[in-house]
């Protein structure tokens, strides 16, 4: 379990010297306290606890934030991720096609529509999906892409529009960790047909609670989106296709309302500790990430590689420094998808990423102390002869 406390050094030789979170939610909120009181009790005086005012003003303001015509606020980024299918057309019997590098709520939504995922490898560099690899993967039952913006670092999204421009595939953007990064210039989850955002505590952009999102700018889309988050009632106890009680909180609504105004800030500390820990941990026998050309990372996570990665994690963890694995296992090994027949050895770049990932502690509220336990605690594991 995570302790979110601030760093500080002991005087105590029993316990770990530095105390260094993954995340710390509770220093952000100390930062906005009286604004977000404000607006959670404001939800909570006027009763309108599910979707609501609060909702529908925080879907407008992250709409404009990204520029897309439309946002539809949600529960979770996984429920995000299955309604865009739905809205896409995909059904039982399709295929989808994404990568094995990712949180696995990424192929559920896929399976809860009845498609299969198809995988196709990650660029070693980037983390993100080999575009080069999908167009040997399209078949004639191919009915969406679904590429991940993963760590934080959109996809390479204009050969892939290409090739699905080309078949007339749409691509659903898993933009779950990618909120402020972007492409060329434009906003993450608005490149494809539907973005799909997570507002996980932890995220960039985090609730309190769950929470997502799907933003379009398709006017039918949108209908169809609000709709089939309430239970498909596009007129009160009307429904005419299977719906889902997928609605987004009225105090989720307003906490991101109020946390979207300081997200430009935070993602831009975020940027400053990134770039930080690039100059500090240059020359170390780690894989460093890498910010594409062209692309804004939203730095979500920084994640190093090292083939001793769990021998690494263990004594930064002796130091009272955490760290996180993001992720351990792709998911063409795991139980839940055996019955794609998945093998070792498919995706040689993702699994070793996955065998090599620790991902550094990194917050837009991190300090600069904290920041040097991190990189003083990793020089220490990796220098010869410790230990």
């Amino acid at each position: 379990m995570t302790v979110f406390t601030e760093s500080r050094v002991t005087a105590d030789p029993r316990r770990p010297k530095y105390d260094v979170p993954m995340a710390d939610l509770k220093a952000q909120y100390e930062a906005i306290r009286d604004e977000v009181d404000r607006a959670v009790l404001d939800v909570i005086a006027g009763g309108n606890y599910v979707l609501g005012p609060s909702v529908g003003r925080f879907e407008d303001a992250f709409a404009e934030s990204v520029g897309a015509r439309h946002c539809v606020g949600v529960n979770s980024g996984t429920s995000a991720l299955h309604l865009a299918l739905i809205c896409a057309g995909v059904g039982a019997g399709d295929e989808v096609i994404t990568i094995p590098l990712t949180f696995i709520a990424t192929a559920w939504a896929i399976s809860y529509v009845g498609a299969t995922p198809v995988f196709v490898d990650v660029d070693p560099v980037t983390c993100t999906m080999d575009v080069s690899q999908v167009q040997r993967r399209i078949t004639k039952r191919t009915r969406a892409i679904v590429p991940v913006h993963l760590y934080g670092q959109p996809a390479d999204m204009r050969p892939l529009l290409d090739v699905a421009r080309q078949h007339g595939i749409p691509v659903i953007e898993d933009a779950a960790q990618a909120h402020g990064a972007t492409y060329d210039g434009k906003p993450a989850g608005t490149l494809g047909s539907f973005g799909c955002f997570s507002f996980y505590p932890g995220k960039n952009l985090g609730a309190c609670g769950e929470a997502g999102a799907v933003v379009t700018n398709s006017d039918d889309a949108d209908a169809l989106l609000r709709s089939l988050r309430d239970h498909a009632q596009r007129q009160r106890f009307h429904h005419d296709q299977l719906g889902f009680n997928y609605r987004m909180d009225g105090i989720q609504g307003a906490v991101l309302a109020v946390k979207l105004k300081h997200l430009r800030k935070w993602n831009e500390a975020r940027r400053r500790l990134a770039e930080r820990y690039l100059q500090r941990l240059a020359g170390l026998p780690i894989q460093l990430p890498v910010e594409a050309p062209g692309r804004v990372h939203a730095w979500h996570l920084f994640v190093i590689r090292h083939p001793e990665r769990m021998r690494i994690r263990q004594e930064l963890q002796e130091q009272g420094v955490q760290t996180g694995l993001h992720y351990p296992i792709p998911l063409h090994l795991q139980k839940a998808y055996a019955q794609l027949g998945g093998r070792s050895g498919d995706f040689p770049v993702a699994e070793q990423i996955a065998s090599e990932c620790l991902s550094l502690p990194l917050f837009a509220e991190m300090t600069f102390e904290q920041q040097d336990a991190v990189v003083e605690c990793l020089q220490r594991a990796l220098s010869e002869g410790w230990r």
